[in-house]
């Protein structure tokens, strides 16, 4: 069947609905046979082969084809080993893998889209999954359209199809049958098509297609996207690629060296891979992406949903954060404070003018007294006047000078109007908005002066500011463009509202200032009541400027950049140019979050560094466009958000400072001891265990620290910052240098004592000192006893297991004989393990020596 050729009789009987929908019981049949409403995913990595390509690595590969040679030269008991090893080192990887698809397959549940549907005769908020063919849909201006509809009903409807279609402007929507059955889904002017946005007006229509039977699901099964890696692991692998021929090149020369000393070839060739195995830390992108997966949960637990991977690991570089007013930094809980009416205005029965204004002009859905919903500014309207009248008069009101037509509210225009019936058989325009979107309307000079006045006197109190406009038609209009309608109208009155400031907004901003942010407040009001609640709330000082839409228009690129770091409060700006601002701000060199929640919003929330749309009331549009959501809308939650980016990113740096720390010392170990004239310390499966054990456990573990103290006292870390500076790439050659000579030193004494047992010393000392290490990188300011152990019960955990693990290496025969480690006495052990504490405590008195001397470098 052609929908788009059919009438909406032949279409409602087609698609065995009704103008009602059709019923709950019905729909839910349906599903079983249409299928949930959702694109299928690219085809998963079924378990099995995610497991067996934990074993591509080149690395992997050659240590698997050394160790079953081995097994024909009859080395079989090493051989086993380090197979089992291979095994187990896998089955970690495999985890991490597994674990981290797990929790964005869960954070990509909580983004599902939800949509008004008309079902048994009611309307009901339903997940757009649910969706079947024959369900009828309530479309509204910021909704992305859930499934392909039949559309039934248009009011100034229009949708921008650029995703489906490429035309760039959007489309007028209309109800009536086309004549063309091979139009292109572009052309067809009575459909809605799934995931193209609702720019303007409201709508009504029947579902037709779900899933992949959508013009958006033919599409997306021809495509079969990978999920790019982040930033972050890009430049790791880049730089593993580069570690990996230089450590390459180091086994080749410890394989030369060994052969020149006599020692036999397979063993050199197999110490070789294994140590190159443990070297590269092929281990760092898995950690790296269960580290911000684990990050997206708990962010989504404080009420702020990550979208986008990348902007777990950005958040704690953001320098700005210019957001919104309405809803973020106030309770968007608006009340009507104050109201001024015009003398002789004409009657609407026994209502005053203004109140009837104001109780028709909005499209709350008052179903009864106490249940109202819609948007906070039009709920304080009708709750007003529900006190000065009663529900049954409110509804009388209505259905006497019933709604016939209407432009929506749009953030260019500013306002918004309503057509309804009038006696004599004429019609009553009202119109509703800012003060002055309602000026231009006017047609009397001395009333536009009286307005302005008025509007300013009150918004210096931090009242905001609706007016109201009227005139009477004698024929129904062809509502078109706003310019022919809103014209040479009567001023109605004023009323004043206020929406107090969040309670915790004023901290959270003290604690921004803190950490080196500026916030800047972006909002439609007035100029004098958005520079009365900046200041309330923490925002404005007296060094800080306000700039205004208007004078924003008339600013060059060149002068706006001269005071755009200057400029704490934006009043009266259109979407459009909170583009321009982001863009000043970075041309600055500035990394910034933008809020927004409508649908024009959504360029200016995909240019920002991190675009925050509100979940509560913000449009499918802007959600969709966004990094992050914030579930509760709160500004608060921003904040939260970016002290966890920056305990994210602390915690990233300290499991990178500590793998590469180890296998730098690793590496040392086993290139300087033949050197030095000693033979080499190690055994291929030693190298192994301490690579699979003493590195992986702790390593994971760290990624669950709790943030650093005074993380949000410090400036953001440039987002173009690398992970190796403020110290960290030196504390990783001198620590690795440290760990690598006290092993040595434990070498050389055991080797001068004539103890036969000195190769575990070496083996017990170097996966000692690294437990250390970990112990004392915890915190980059915080010395270890002062931050309490069990402040991270997971790492203190990890650290036990591994040392018990390896005193089983020493002590357990079975384990001596897989090893090939002896018991050690205890006059022994204990200089291993006082000889493992030199690292801890050295590492403990770079703090000191940071904190005293080079305090840039402690954070």
């Amino acid at each position: 069947m052609k929908f788009h050729t059919s009438s909406l009789n032949d279409v409602t009987a087609g698609l065995k609905s009704s103008p009602h929908g059709i019923s709950g019981a019905e729909a839910a049949l349906r599903i079983g046979q249409y299928g949930r409403n959702e694109l299928l995913e690219k085809k998963k990595t079924p378990p099995w082969l995610l497991f067996l390509l934990q074993f591509k690595d080149f690395m992997i590969l050659i240590l698997a084809i050394a160790a079953i040679l081995a097994i024909f030269l009859g080395d079989i008991t090493d051989s086993i080993i380090i197979l089992v090893i291979l095994l187990v080192n896998a089955t970690v990887g495999f985890i991490l893998e597994f674990r981290a698809g797990k929790s964005m397959e869960a954070l990509r549940k909580m983004t599902t889209i939800t949509t008004q549907v008309i079902r048994d005769g009611k309307i009901s908020t339903l997940s757009s999954v649910e969706l079947v063919p024959g369900d009828k849909v309530i479309l509204e201006a910021g909704n992305v359209v859930p499934a392909d509809i039949r559309l039934s009903e248009a009011k100034a409807l229009r949708i921008d199809e650029s995703s489906l279609t490429g035309e760039s402007h959007p489309i007028d929507k209309s109800i009536e049958p086309l004549k063309d059955p091979e139009l292109s889904p572009g052309d067809q002017l009575n459909m809605a098509f799934k995931g193209t946005l609702i720019t303007n007006g409201r709508g009504e229509g029947f579902v037709v297609a779900t899933g992949m039977n959508t013009e958006l699901g033919k599409i997306a099964g021809m495509l079969d996207e990978k999920e790019p890696f982040t930033p972050l692991q890009q430049r790791l692998n880049k730089f593993g690629k580069k570690l990996s021929f230089i450590i390459l090149a180091i086994c080749a020369l410890i394989v030369i060296l060994g052969l020149l000393r006599g020692e036999d070839a397979f063993h050199l060739i197999l110490l070789s891979i294994s140590l190159a195995v443990a070297a590269i830390p092929e281990s760092l992108p898995a950690l790296i992406t269960v580290a911000l997966a684990g990050g997206s949960v708990r962010l989504a637990r404080k009420k702020a949903l990550v979208k986008k991977l990348p902007a777990v690991e950005t958040l704690g570089s953001v320098t700005y954060i210019c957001s919104d007013k309405t809803g973020t930094l106030t309770q968007n809980k608006m009340r009507v404070v104050n109201e001024f009416a015009v003398e002789e205005l004409p009657s609407l029965g026994e209502w005053p003018f203004l109140h009837a204004a104001m109780a028709l002009n909005q499209d709350v859905v008052a179903k009864k007294e106490n249940s109202l919903t819609g948007e906070s500014t039009e709920i304080a309207l009708v709750e007003a006047m529900l006190l000065a009248h009663s529900f049954e008069e409110f509804e009388s009101l209505q259905s006497t000078f019933q709604r016939v037509g209407e432009l929506p509210f749009d953030s260019e225009r500013k306002c918004m109007s309503t057509v309804h019936s009038y006696p004599d058989n004429k019609f009553l325009l009202i119109t509703k908005g800012a003060s002055e979107s309602i000026h231009h309307t006017l047609n009397n000079e001395a009333v536009k002066e009286q307005l302005k006045t008025m509007s300013e006197d009150w918004a210096t109190s931090g009242i905001r500011v609706l007016a109201y406009a009227y005139k009477v038609l004698d024929q129904k209009p062809e509502i078109k463009e706003a310019d022919d309608l809103e014209k040479d109208m009567h001023f109605a009155g004023l009323v004043g509202m206020v929406d107090p400031a969040r309670i915790e907004v004023k901290k959270a901003i003290e604690e921004c200032k803190a950490a080196g942010i500026t916030i800047v407040m972006i909002t439609g009001d007035h100029p004098a009541t958005a520079e009365y609640i900046a200041r309330e709330i923490g925002i404005m000082d007296e060094s800080g400027l306000l700039l205004t839409g208007a004078e924003l228009a008339e600013l060059s690129d060149d002068g706006f950049l001269a005071q755009v770091e200057r400029t704490l409060v934006y009043a009266r700006v259109s979407p459009a140019q909170k583009l321009r601002i982001i863009r000043a701000l970075q041309s600055r060199e500035h990394f910034v979050a933008m809020t927004g929640d409508g649908v024009n919003d959504a360029p200016s929330l995909k240019a920002a560094n991190i675009g925050i749309a509100m979940g509560i009331n913000g449009t499918d549009v802007s959600k969709e466009a966004a990094h992050l959501i914030l579930l509760d809308d709160n500004f608060a939650t921003i904040v939260k958000a970016v002290k966890e980016g920056r305990r994210i990113f602390d915690n990233i740096r300290k499991f990178v400072k500590y793998v590469l720390t180890c296998n730098s010392a690793e590496l040392l170990t086993i290139l300087v001891a033949p050197i030095l004239g000693m033979p080499i310390p190690l055994l291929p499966i030693q190298i192994l265990w301490i690579n699979l054990v003493t590195d992986g456990l702790p390593a994971l573990a760290l990624a669950r620290e709790k943030a650093e103290v005074g993380s949000m006292k410090r400036p953001p870390f440039p987002a173009s910052e690398s992970l190796f500076s403020r110290g960290a790439g030196i504390h990783i050659v001198w620590v690795g240098m440290l760990m690598a000579g006290v092993t040595l030193a434990t070498q050389a004494w055991a080797l001068h004592e004539g103890t036969a047992h000195w190769q575990t010393m070496v083996f017990t000392v170097l996966s000692l000192s690294q437990l250390g290490h970990v112990l004392a990188i915890r915190s980059n300011t915080t010395f270890l006893f002062k931050q309490g152990l069990l402040s991270n019960k997971a790492l203190i955990a990890a650290v036990l297991l591994t040392f018990f693990l390896q005193m089983g290496v020493v002590y357990l025969p079975f384990m001596n004989t897989l090893f090939k480690t002896q018991a050690l006495p205890v006059f022994d052990l204990g200089i291993c393990l006082v000889l493992s504490l030199v690292v801890f405590h050295a590492v403990e008195f770079e703090k000191w020596i940071k904190i005293r001397f080079f305090p840039q470098l402690a954070h």
